[in-house]
Formats: structure tokens, sequence, C-alpha cells
């Protein structure tokens, strides 16, 4: 029995260094990149998996009991709603972004863009 808890222990530390780890990764790509979507990008992704880890490696140290069945609705709940909160904010920081021409490219539907549909082979042949 005293293996089992062995394993059982290390696994969950796997999971909690493995969830931390992404925090750490996360950190670093929310401080490197410059746009304000690309940080929130970096920020959601990494919130959702490294709260998942760490939070299903308490679930196996902690064992199959009732406060393991709360740890997995928390990561349910944090499953959806963290990609639909940064979603939302993105739309508020697009839908009021002052330099909008600095960010994004625009395409008009009314007119083709250059080189494509006029029969030309762009790919050196």
């Amino acid at each position: 029995m005293a293996v089992f808890e062995w394993v059982r222990f290390l696994a969950g530390a796997a999971l909690l260094l493995a969830g931390v780890t992404i925090f750490v990764i996360e950190m670093i790509g929310v401080f490197r990149f410059r746009y304000v979507l690309n940080r929130m990008h970096a920020a959601a992704m990494g919130d959702t998996l490294g709260i998942g880890f760490c939070l299903l490696g308490l679930i196996v140290m902690c064992g199959l009991n009732f406060t393991s069945l709360k740890m997995f609705l928390v990561i349910v709940f944090l499953w959806f709603s963290s990609p639909v909160s940064s979603h939302l904010i993105a739309r508020l920081e697009v839908t009021t972004d002052e330099d909008k021409e600095k960010h994004y490219g625009s395409v008009s539907l009314d007119e083709p863009e250059r080189g494509k549909g006029d029969g030309e082979s762009h790919d050196g042949v």
C-alpha cells in the first residue's frame, strides 16, 4: 500500500510541477509580447492550462473524495469561463483601439487583392 501512496504522490507532484512550469512560461509571454492581444492570448491559455494541471495534481494527491469532485468542478468552470472572458476583453480592445491601421490590416471585398486570381504563379515556377 505504501508503494501506491508514493506513486500517487509523485504523479500529483509531477502534475503540480507541470502547472507551475506553464505559469512561468505564461508570465514570460506576458512580459515579452508587445501587443495587448498577444499578451492576453498568452495569459488566457496559460491560466486555463496551468490551473488545470495544478488542480489535477491536487486531485491525484487528495484521492477520490468530495473535495476532489469540487476541484474538478472548478476546473470545468475555469475551462469554460476563462476563454469566454478573454474573448470579450479582446473584442473590447479591438473596438476601442485608436491605432487600428497600425495593428490590423483590412481587405476590401469590392476589389480583389493584387496578384491573386490573375493567373500568375507565386511559387517561383
